[in-house]
């Protein structure tokens, strides 16, 4: 489930940032976010582990040891904290209920889980682990751990020590002592046994306490042992052999079990719980069968000695008393063979059964099979196993499907209230699954959003200056600006009319293309504003919209990079590089926006004339400035010639020059190559 991929991601964003979860989701080739119901490949979560050891450097049982611990947590902020605290009063019970959890959850989520807790690790159509727990008389257990799923066993050590440390403040450590592959119904199965040993920790108040009164509770033990009789002391030590309030399952100290009869500092005898049986029992068969419509007795070799009312209108093969039990039924959970000894091995489980379609009544043959769930109860004296179960329903179309009804469970079952409850709960989460999908889709089409904003900015941004969009963006109205100093560049094609006459238009277009790509780039690597393009006139400014001393020298750098760029492009008509002419002045202008339809940052003033001469009074592929434009580079490690008066259109006389070369900059640094 996306819950488990989730929080990984949880964990590596936490711990080592979001720049490493990055880089690890794009190695493992996955997406950035997954929806906590839905299920996904084996292989998604598989690769994340595996990549996130060769990105951290970390070995894979640490990498899972870390991610069970983080997982408890996650599972705790995430609304499970109250059912996982409620499993058992110590830690051996805790691990026991942990099969009967994944029982429950597989109700809510109508697959057979890997549950929460190290428990929901993989999709549905994989079998949960079981965990089988031994006590040895030293206080420590054996934790067996049985799972489809090789290489990940490590989890099980990080989540059950967090759990071990919150739930009952002791700490553990789990030991592999060993480990096979079993050869079970639905294949090779992995079997890890874990030796957990347990040491509790005491507050610090507690264990000053603990330690400066130890002598008084010696005292006190041998008073109290000298008050009672040994009579009460024999009783309570049958009372409460097994069943202590200790977090961790020990052997029980003297000591112990005179404090579970004792009630200190009052002084009064607590008598330990002893049950009452009847001489006979006082139920008839009839009535145990019809108040238990689901229960099933048989004997060693399997044979059925008794069986409620319901199952038996559902299989009636049961009615014939002395017929092997696994001729109608498989066990589904745990994986394990069907007989009296595998079955007594995991005695504390809960067993699933379901029924053998071949055996079923002609009227089932199309339904989908029964299924029961329910414990297993060893009768020694009659050597008989008792198994008290119910249908095993997660929702009312399921009870349609195989033609039952409420009316076939016993009315104390619960089963009842969990097939309506959870019909409840289902659709919860549908809807929950439904506002998920909602709010990927959302958080999607905001990204996708969010780069066309980019997009639209970056256009925007290249037909006007950055600030002047955003106050255009916010409705402001921009008011014109003036330069006291800036420099222009005009050029042109030489002989564009020509070619123009002589092509056809495509060419033409394909010509200024490959020749404006060019420039535009030019503009970027000398930091100049280009103001428009007209035909084959191209315009370009420095200093404006953003004034900067260095106005001159940059344009100047853009011109000669003008002149190289012109030959990379071919003449249509005669397939020699094209030639241009290049114009440059300095001096003051007035910048605006012109028009709302489509607004165009331009500039007015006289400057914008005489540069616009300089380039129509030029030579091919030369650069030619005026004498303001000369003043402004003439201290600049530029190459500069002087061509001297020439008459200018609407200007008279003007004593100009050509620039030649950039003394201090190489060709590749012009052209902002590498």
């Amino acid at each position: 489930y996306g819950f488990i991929n989730t929080c990984l991601k949880s964990l590596v964003v936490e711990k080592y940032g979001e720049e490493t979860w990055e880089k690890l989701r794009l190695q493992a080739g996955v997406q950035d976010s997954f929806l906590t119901f839905e299920v996904y490949k084996d292989e998604i979560t598989m690769q994340l582990v595996d990549k996130a050891c060769k990105v951290l450097g970390v070995p894979a049982d640490l990498v899972l040891r870390e991610f069970g611990k983080y997982f408890f947590e996650f599972c705790k902020r995430s609304g499970y904290d109250h059912m996982l605290r409620t499993l058992g009063g110590n830690l051996y019970e805790f691990i026991e209920n942990l099969d009967a959890l994944h029982s429950y959850l597989s109700l809510s989520y109508q697959a057979n889980i890997e549950v929460l807790v190290l428990f929901v690790f993989f999709p549905q159509e994989m079998n949960a682990p079981s965990f089988r727990v031994e006590k040895n008389e030293d206080g420590s257990m054996h934790l067996h751990y049985y799972s489809d799923r090789r290489g990940l066993c490590h989890i099980v050590p990080g989540i059950i020590g967090a759990a071990a440390l919150d739930f009952f403040n002791i700490e553990i450590s789990m030991k592999i002592v060993n480990q096979t592959e079993e050869e079970e119904r639905t294949g090779k199965k992995e079997h890890i046994v874990f030796l957990v040993t347990q040491n509790p920790l005491f507050p610090c108040k507690e264990r000053k306490e603990f330690s400066s009164s130890s002598q008084c509770l010696v005292d006190s033990e041998k008073q109290i042992e000298n008050q009672l009789s040994k009579e009460d002391l024999e009783k309570a030590k049958n009372a409460n052999g097994d069943t202590g309030n200790s977090v961790c399952p020990v052997k029980k100290s003297h000591w112990k079990t005179l404090r579970g009869i004792i009630t200190l500092g009052k002084g009064k005898l607590l008598r330990g719980f002893d049950p009452v049986y009847p001489k006979s029992l006082w139920i008839d068969t009839k009535t145990f069968c019809n108040g238990l419509p689901f229960h099933m007795v048989f004997d060693k070799e399997l044979k059925v000695k008794q069986a409620g009312v319901s199952i038996q209108k559902i299989v009636p093969g049961l009615q014939t008393m002395g017929i092997c039990l696994d001729q109608y039924f498989r066990i589904i959970h745990p994986e394990v063979p069907f007989t009296i000894s595998s079955i007594q091995k995991f005695i504390n489980s809960q067993f699933v059964f379901q029924t053998r379609r071949e055996m079923m009544p002609e009227s089932w043959k199309e339904r989908p099979m029964l299924e029961l769930r329910g414990q297993m109860m060893w009768m020694e004296s009659l050597q008989c196993m008792l198994y008290l179960c119910s249908p095993l329903l997660r929702t009312l179309h399921e009870l349609e499907e195989r033609q039952m009804h409420i009316a076939d469970i016993a009315p104390h079952d619960v089963t009842r209230d969990l097939i309506l409850l959870n019909q409840q709960r289902l659709a919860e989460m549908e809807l929950s699954n439904q506002l998920e999908r909602k709010k990927e889709e959302l958080r999607v089409l905001s990204k996708h959003l969010e780069e066309e904003k980019k997009k639209t900015e970056a256009l925007l941004y290249a037909m006007l200056p950055q600030h002047v969009a955003n106050q255009l963006k916010e409705g402001k109205r921009v008011e014109a600006g003036e330069f006291k100093e800036c420099t222009i560049l005009f050029s042109d094609v030489v002989t564009f009319t020509n070619i123009c006459a002589q092509c056809e238009p495509i060419q033409i277009v394909l010509m200024l293309n490959s020749m404006y790509l060019r420039f535009d780039r030019l503009t970027t690597v000398h930091d100049v504003y280009k103001v428009e393009t007209i035909g084959d006139a191209y315009m370009v400014v420095g200093g404006v919209p953003v004034p900067v001393p260095t106005h001159a020298e940059r344009v100047a750098n853009f011109a000669l990079g003008m002149i190289m760029a012109a030959k990379g492009v071919q003449n249509p008509v005669s397939g020699n590089p094209i030639q241009i002419r290049v114009g440059i002045h300095t001096g003051p202008v007035l910048a605006g926006v012109v028009g709302e339809k489509m607004p165009r940052y331009c500039l007015f003033g006289d400057t914008v004339n005489i540069a616009s001469r300089m380039e129509s009074h030029g030579v091919p592929s030369k650069i030619h400035l005026s004498s303001s434009a000369y003043q402004c580079l003439k201290y600049k490690n530029f190459e500069i010639t002087e061509r001297g008066e020439i008459e200018v259109k609407g200007k008279g006389k003007m004593h100009t020059y050509f620039l030649i070369r950039n003394k201090s900059a190489t060709e590749n640094e012009i052209m902002g190559r590498p």
